[in-house]
């Protein structure tokens, strides 16, 4: 009998020590969330397009899924897919303001869906469902902008927006972020490379480390951030320019999902 590759052998053990985030329940995996206005069936059906593409990513990993010509088709009867859908107000207990009705108010819409209906979609897209524990990253963050330099803390309130943004963006991907705090910072500063940042991350409370740098670059009209995650001895590094610190920080995630997933590298 022919054995599996060492890689993928590698990979699933690196996922069965993975202990600080189990994967999560399938009614939650197996679920999305857009943001919609009102809860008018007009409105609805781009909500579940929306949804559709982010449960094949979430469920998947693999971030690719959204460009795949494919996808077009079943975003077409988008619907049809989802089991059981419900809305939040986002502005719940806020004041209708002025020509204003709940028909324009902005909803978050979660779509749930039948685990066997996902993954049969995934199968007709060449993908598969990530069903292994994920790992919660710690972010190690150097920032510069305006000459200025420091690296992400959980720490200091300063960083609190980016803190935020980033969590937000593994949310929808099934997964979590740590962040460094001083004593962690101290001790990855006791040397170099992954073995001190991989004793720094536990520290944090996470499984891996993700490093990044995001500095502000007038000619790209916004910011440029380098990822880097290595898994299995091997280095994948990714880049993005001229996005919004929100849109950096999920491209962070959608990587890591990637590589973590067995997808390949962004």
């Amino acid at each position: 009998m022919r054995r599996p590759p060492k890689r993928v052998l590698t990979l699933l053990m690196i996922a069965a020590s993975f202990s600080s985030l189990r994967c999560e329940p399938l009614d939650a995996l197996y679920s999305s969330r857009a943001i919609v206005t009102g809860t008018g069936a007009r409105n609805r059906e781009p909500g579940f397009r929306d949804c559709l593409t982010r449960v094949l990513m979430r469920v998947s990993g693999d971030q690719r899924l959204a460009a795949r010509p494919e996808l077009e088709r079943l975003k077409a009867e988008a619907g049809r897919f989802v089991l059981s859908f419900s809305y939040r107000d986002r502005l719940a207990g806020k004041p209708v303001h002025d020509e204003q009705g709940t028909y324009d108010r902005p909803h978050d819409l979660t779509c749930r869906y039948d685990p066997p209906v996902v993954d049969s979609l995934l199968r007709s897209l060449g993908s598969r469902p990530w069903l292994a524990n994920r790992p919660r990253l710690a972010v190690f963050l150097d920032v510069e902008r305006n000459g200025v330099s420091y690296r992400l803390s959980r720490d200091n309130p300063r960083d609190q927006a980016m803190r935020e943004a980033f969590q937000a963006s593994a949310s929808p991907m099934a997964m979590a972020v740590a962040f460094p705090g001083a004593e962690n910072e101290a001790l990855a500063a006791t040397g170099s490379g992954l073995p001190h940042l991989s004793r720094a991350a536990r520290a944090a409370g996470a499984d891996l480390p993700l490093e990044g740098r995001l500095f502000w670059s007038d000619p790209d009209l916004g910011w440029v951030a380098t990822w880097r995650l290595e898994v299995d001895g091997t280095a994948h590094e990714w880049t993005v320019r001229g996005v919004n610190f929100d849109e950096a920080f999920r491209v962070a995630i959608r990587g890591a999902a990637q590589i973590l997933s067995g997808n390949g590298t962004p």
